[in-house]
């Protein structure tokens, strides 16, 4: 079944998350892209509001993502320095005679903002029309008591690829196992959809994860996006897997998964509230390479073969287990269409350009990019801290101090040695998931 003409303005009329609050810079502008569209997103001082602009200046088209917030709080363009306020007027043009009139065509196209739970969205419609549709929010994760752990990566597939991936319970034990599966948990999946419709689906799995020993889990997909696990391991936590697909152009999505916690006890909370959160994203990196490889393959073969309207044609799904993608499929089939319907997918990329990091998270993450200039500045002083005690060990020679220098030198070297690891993680994977080592 195609989706009716309708229905493929689905993704073209809704709201994304398109970065972490705590990310951005107010002091100047970042660019970003939506639906295959160049935003400036940027915080205008007299509004007190983050906003987005088309990224393009309507005098010579270049991006406005280029210039800067200027003393007034205005963005103002790189080339000539006409400059926008956050409804997208033209509020100065340099080169125009005083008392000049600017006209419509100097003005820019502005986009709905709102933020919500930590997140600015931005609407991908005509702003009119934002007001009709309610942030894509998870409720839960407003009340008191929950620790959440967040990352974001732009992943080299489309958001429908991405959101079959994670509604697809059953690849746990196998895809990531080492990791945060084990296939001695493997087993018969029986899901139950409770609910299906235009605004997406709502399902349960009884059993739930590793053979029923941590209770029933329940899934939402909130169309078109939004999806999220609910699991209560009794004794220990209410656990929610919260992932958002944004589509930035064909092929390519911007993952934001949240990871609420609460937990009947406080100590998890505070043992996992030390760990750097740039330390915990090198975690999530692994998990998410886990299936990178394969899903940016699998979205290829599924397009030679007629893309989402024949999946459940191509596709082989014998089991209960694949419920959930069936009926992601069916709903945007029936009510959504595909977010890009008329474009290919680019061309496959390699095992190297696939695990790449640093322009697909570390950059635009505030404490990645602060760990890898702070691990910069550092490595430098273990390596000459590691040189100066060796000298130091062979100039004290046998005894106690000459001992104390050398094991100074060794951790040193050690430490220089983790520092190194640690940037090259910052910037790539090294492209063999923990299953198969």
């Amino acid at each position: 079944m195609h989706s009716s003409p309708e229905s493929a303005n689905r993704w073209q009329h809704a709201w994304y998350p398109v970065a972490f609050l705590r990310d951005l810079n107010p002091q100047r502008p970042t660019p970003f892209t939506l639906m295959g569209e160049d935003l400036v997103l940027w915080f205008e001082r007299s509004s007190s509001h983050w906003r987005a602009l088309a990224d393009v200046c309507p005098h010579r088209l270049v991006p406005l993502s280029d210039g800067r917030l200027n003393s007034a709080g205005d963005l103002e363009c790189p080339y000539h320095g006409w400059t926008f306020n956050g409804t997208g007027h033209c509020t100065a043009i340099p080169q125009a005679p005083e008392g000049s009139t600017i006209g419509q065509r100097s003005h820019c196209r502005s986009y709905a903002t709102a933020t919500g739970q930590g997140l600015l969205f931005v609407f991908s419609g005509d702003a009119a029309e934002a007001t009709d549709h309610p942030l894509p929010l998870v409720p839960e994760i407003d009340q008191p008591g929950w620790l959440v752990q967040d990352t974001f990566r732009d992943l080299p597939m489309d958001a429908l690829t991405l959101l079959e991936n994670v509604l697809d319970v059953s690849h746990v034990p196998f895809t990531h196992h080492a990791t945060v599966g084990r296939r001695e948990n493997a087993g018969p999946v029986e899901l139950e959809l409770s609910s299906f419709g235009p605004e997406g689906f709502t399902g349960v799995w009884q059993e739930g994860p590793r053979r029923g020993k941590l209770g029933s889990q329940f899934t939402a997909y909130v169309a078109p996006s939004l999806m999220w696990h609910d699991l209560t391991a009794k004794g220990f936590a209410r656990i929610f897997t919260v992932v958002y697909a944004t589509p930035i152009r064909r092929g390519e999505c911007r993952l934001f998964a949240r990871f609420p916690f609460q937990f009947e006890s406080p100590w998890p909370a505070r043992l996992l509230s030390l760990r750097p959160q740039w330390l915990q994203h090198l975690g999530n990196h692994v998990v998410l390479e886990d299936d990178q490889l394969f899903l940016h393959w699998q979205e290829r073969v599924l397009e030679h073969r007629g893309g989402s309207p024949e999946a459940i044609r191509s596709f082989h799904l014998p089991t209960s287990a694949d419920r959930y993608v069936r009926a992601l499929h069916d709903w945007v089939n029936r009510y959504g269409g595909e977010p890009f319907p008329d474009l290919s997918l680019p061309p496959r990329q390699g095992r190297q350009e696939l695990m790449e990091r640093y322009e697909a998270h570390t950059r635009h993450c505030r404490s990645c990019a602060g760990a890898d200039r702070r691990l910069q500045q550092v490595q430098p002083l273990s390596w000459g801290l590691a040189a100066l005690a060796a000298v130091g060990a062979a100039w004290l020679g046998p005894g106690i101090p000459g001992l104390a220098a050398l094991l100074l030198a060794g951790a040193a070297a050690l430490s220089g040695l983790r520092i190194r690891r640690w940037l090259k993680l910052l910037r790539y994977g090294n492209g063999l998931p923990p299953r198969n080592r």
